[in-house]
């Protein structure tokens, strides 16, 4: 019988995301992957196999634009595993254009916001049993630039943006991040679940993979050293597994060397928080209460 325990982690199949699977392997983590190109979870598998041999790896397909879907490959992760150890929220995108998903909301706010609030409280029952358990969201600096938060507002925006608005918007979708991160951590005190998020840092990821010669300016900055992704899945892998921060919750910290940040005033604040997260079940109630 495997008594690894299991972390599930969204977004694992490149960037920071591959970084902190590769090392939670490392660690003896059985792995629960959410991915939505079953070719690139494949390699991965292979991937992780050579880095640390036998780490049992399983793969959940699953499309973060659609929130049936997520609370479809949710639902099968819950019954996947007796317990859940860790679960990284990490899948994230800035998209330089609007796209609108099939559900309605717009595809960023979808995938940085919408699917991990959904994956987590699809989960919540199975880590609060398994406690102690901890929640990883992957949040950002860019939430400064959020300028405002309107939860009714922000979360079904879907007008036309140019590439220089995505900015803000970007910002916000990650300002959310942190909201729902400190709101979480209030639901699951006393439960033994913490709830934590971080800000990487710059990292070439591919993040901005969309922009006019994106694949030139990752090697050049990759060839200068510049944005190095082992130092965001640092505080990512740190968050999941160090001992030190194991009753830690509701925190935001910084990729340099874990110091605690505010959440952004727009978005700070326990009343604020409180009706993003109401907000987002009332929207999403549909979804929640379907039948299986």
């Amino acid at each position: 019988m495997d008594t690894r325990p299991v972390a599930v982690l969204t977004g694992a199949t490149s960037g920071l995301g591959r970084l902190v699977a590769l090392d939670l392997a490392r660690r003896g983590y059985h792995l629960g992957i959410v991915a939505r190109d079953e070719a690139k979870a494949d390699a991965l598998r292979q991937e992780i196999d050579q880095a640390a041999p036998g780490t049992p790896t399983d793969a959940f397909l699953a499309d973060l634009t659609s929130m049936p879907d997520v609370r479809r490959a949710g639902k099968a992760i819950e019954a996947r595993y007796e317990r859940i150890a860790v679960l990284v929220n990490n899948a994230g995108l800035h998209a330089f254009a609007q796209r609108v998903t099939p559900d309605g909301f717009a595809e960023m706010t979808a995938v940085n916001y919408l699917a991990p609030w959904v994956l987590t409280t699809t989960l919540r029952d199975k880590l609060v049993a398994s406690a102690p358990a901890r929640v990883v969201n992957v949040a950002s600096e860019a939430s400064r630039h959020a300028g405002t938060i309107d939860p009714a507002q922000d979360i079904t925006a879907t007008g036309e943006y140019t590439r220089r608005e995505s900015a803000a918007l970007y910002g916000r979708s990650k300002l959310m991040d942190i909201m729902f991160t400190q709101e979480l951590g209030r639901r699951l005190a006393g439960t033994g679940v913490t709830a934590n998020c971080c800000d990487p840092g710059f990292n070439t990821t591919g993040l901005g993979r969309e922009l006019p010669l994106a694949g030139l300016l990752e090697r050049t900055l990759k060839a200068l050293r510049i944005g190095d992704p082992q130092r965001g899945a640092g505080i990512i892998v740190r968050l999941a597994t160090d001992p030190a921060l194991g009753d830690t919750t509701g925190g935001y910290f910084s990729v340099k060397d874990a110091k605690p940040l505010a959440c952004p005033a727009p978005g700070r604040g326990e009343d604020i928080q409180a009706e993003l997260w109401r907000t987002t079940a009332s929207l999403l109630d549909g979804v929640l209460s379907a039948t299986e």
